[in-house]
């Protein structure tokens, strides 16, 4: 009787798991209302661009990468992918890792995919053509012979700098290196046409295995393990026939015409192509409508599943603009389904309102990432850091916080979000060191006198109105608003040209609060928007000259917009002072300062994989001086919402796990 009682028991568990744990249907129809307006370029590792819906619907449409986070944020091999994984350090201090994939693996078209897959990203998007089109792709500064690749196996030598060289002198090498370094430029791009170099650090050595070599000076690294993320793209819809990549035994590289004249075209068609778009992720791009701005994805049946062997069950999902005034009314009325990622207290108020009504859930967390004014350093009044320390000061910032967020979120004072490990580690050693920028017109009058704007228009000690400051030709640059007087002395207004973007409240609030204070204007300041869509603000924010010339030009002294984070904190190209990483679109706040670079550098190349103290000290000193730089003055980190009709089921985020990570795990009840 005993073991009867006992096998009913354990009948109703199995069934109670069961039932619990029962695969849900796969069907249904999503619509995602997203904030931020589609560009459609797909080219997946923000090569070029970071829209963050183009990310996320990146992120849907691209996966199989060897390494995954999982839903903690820490890097994990991806066993759907990654059949084995080994890294060694060799004696030179480089370090190598021997990544195997398994044969099972296929794009969305059934084609199958083998290591040379995996390379082909960086072969790609680091190969002298590609960068010379704006690729931001790095690989050739960590892996092993990248500096060769990079320039198809020519090397420039410069003149060394004397010791004791005078201003002229100077000047007159540095005009000598910009020469010798475009006839290098064009001696690579001619080399291209006799063939490409291989990759020394990139070996295939199978068909199913490859291994990777970083340099030496980037060892040890805090992330080492995404030294070994790769994920496959496709080279016949990137490249088309005639293309392949090989290894002859001193690196992989790619075979097929790599030049210019051959590549523009097929690059800018793979970039925004949508029909047929070869890719490897949960989902397939199935549409995209340009003039609405809406894209429609269908799960990839051939997808084999994440770093768990999870698939998806949505059938669909659709991505739209969610505007700002009708995004609720369009939630009840069922023409949206979901809004992630919700800031500010009046849309939180408002969602809340409508899932107190019922037929709505919401999930919330703290934000790895901050809302922001960007600063371009390195031109116009945002170039002298007084400027950008005034416009701080005019600024109530707690006020703002609190305005935006309705209590959902605080004020940061630098590139951190409230979610963030080191952030809440290092709470009270912040509260001591950084500069809060309270509010105060005289001490932001007082910058602008130390920064030398103390002239009218016409020269004249300033009385009222706008100031001026003279300035030096290097300090003029190109900045539009200059005026010349008649004894050629240059004369620089105190005159913030603003970049935002249409729809935004947090661009309408800093109109009230900032462009139309009247403490602004009567210390000499004058800021004018200019409002854009998001897509043209990246282009001026990167100086991105491949969509066209005038990007190029320095227009804009700040931007409004805002950051999230990864699990990977780092920095270290973010502040580069490098020319050639400059002009490659990293460090778009131009903030040019030696020790910021290098605490940026120094915050993960100088500290060994989990030495969570090491890194947070650095990472400290790092937060302290760019409080005092100011590259960029945060706004707020708030607490983020997202709310989703009923018939989404299983479905949550935190704050390294959006909506492309959770949609794979939810389904759709109708």
């Amino acid at each position: 009787m005993k073991k009867l009682v006992a096998l009913l028991v354990a009948s109703v568990m199995l069934l109670g798991i069961t039932t619990a744990f029962a695969e849900p249907a796969v069907g249904g129809e999503l619509i995602y209302g997203s904030g931020t307006e589609i560009s459609g370029d797909w080219a997946h590792g923000a090569i070029w661009t970071n829209n963050a819906t183009d990310n996320m619907i990146r992120e849907m449409i691209n996966d199989y990468s060897t390494v995954s986070f999982n839903q903690g944020g820490a890097m994990v091999p991806n066993a759907s992918v990654t059949e084995s994984m080994e890294g060694v350090v060799n004696e030179d201090g480089s370090k190598t890792y021997t990544i195997k994939i398994f044969e099972d693996l296929v794009f969305n078209d059934g084609s199958p995919i083998t290591a040379k897959h995996f390379l082909a990203s960086p072969l790609l998007f680091s190969h002298p053509t590609l960068l010379a089109m704006g690729s931001k792709n790095q690989a050739y500064e960590y892996y092993a012979g990248g500096q060769l690749y990079r320039y198809n196996g020519l090397t420039l030598e410069l003149p060394e700098v004397p010791e004791d060289e005078t201003e002229e002198a100077k000047a007159a090498r540095e005009e000598n290196e910009k020469t010798l370094k475009e006839e290098f430029a064009t001696k690579v791009t001619e080399s291209v046409k006799e063939g490409n170099t291989p990759f020394a650090g990139f070996r295939l050595i199978d068909d199913y295995t490859f291994e990777v070599t970083i340099i030496a000076k980037y060892i040890p690294y805090y992330y080492d393990m995404s030294y070994a993320s790769f994920s496959p793209l496709s080279i016949a819809m990137w490249l088309g026939e005639g293309y392949d990549v090989k290894d002859d035994g001193q690196g992989a590289y790619f075979v097929g015409d790599m030049t210019a004249d051959a590549l523009k075209d097929k690059i800018e068609h793979a970039r925004f192509v949508t029909e047929g778009r070869v890719t490897a992720g949960p989902y397939n791009l199935v549409s995209y409508d340009v003039g609405a701005k809406q894209a429609v994805l269908e799960i990839n049946p051939n997808y084999k599943g994440n770093f768990e062997g999870q698939k998806p069950h949505v059938q669909k999902v659709i991505v739209v603009r969610a505007e700002k005034a009708t995004q609720f009314d369009a939630l009840e009325t069922g023409a949206i389904n979901v809004i992630s990622g919700l800031t500010g207290g009046t849309d939180v108020n408002a969602a809340l309102d409508i899932v107190e009504k019922g037929g709505f859930s919401t999930v919330n967390y703290e934000r790895n990432g901050y809302g922001k004014i960007t600063f371009q350093s390195d031109f116009g009044p945002t170039q002298f850091k007084q400027v950008r320390h005034a416009i701080a000061h005019l600024l109530d910032r707690p006020e703002f916080a609190s305005t935006f967020t309705g209590g959902y979120g605080a004020l940061v004072h630098g590139p951190y979000g409230l979610a963030m490990w080191m952030y809440q580690e290092s709470e009270e050693e912040l509260n001591e060191k950084l500069n809060t920028y309270a509010y105060n017109k005289d001490t932001a009058v007082e910058l602008l006198v130390d920064a030398g704007f103390v002239l009218d228009a016409e020269g004249n000690e300033w009385q009222e109105g706008l100031r001026y400051k003279k300035v030096t030709e290097a300090e003029a640059g190109t900045y539009a608003h200059n005026v010349t007087l008649a004894d050629g002395t240059v004369l620089m207004p105190l005159i913030i040209e603003w970049c935002s973007t249409t729809d935004n409240p947090v661009s309408e609030l800093l109109v009230t609060m900032l462009a139309n204070n009247p403490d602004l204007a009567e210390a000499g300041m004058e800021i004018r928007q200019d409002v854009m869509d998001f897509a043209q603000l990246l282009l001026w924010m990167y100086r991105d000259k491949s969509q066209g010339e005038q990007y190029g030009v320095p227009k804009y002294g700040m931007f409004n917009l805002a950051t999230n984070f990864t699990p990977i904190y780092d920095q270290s190209f973010s502040f580069t002072i490098k020319p050639e990483e400059l002009a490659q679109g990293f460090n778009v706040t131009f903030m040019l300062d030696p020790q910021l670079d290098k605490l940026s550098m120094d915050m993960v190349y100088g500290v060994e994989p989990g030495d969570t103290e090491g890194f947070r000290k650095i990472w400290v000193d790092f937060i302290d001086l760019w409080n005092e730089l100011l590259p960029e003055l945060p706004l707020y980190s708030n607490v983020y919402y997202s709310i989703f009709a009923d018939k989404l089921q299983n479905y949550t985020e935190n704050p390294i796990w959006g909506f492309s990570k959770a949609i794979v795990y939810a389904n759709v009840v109708e």
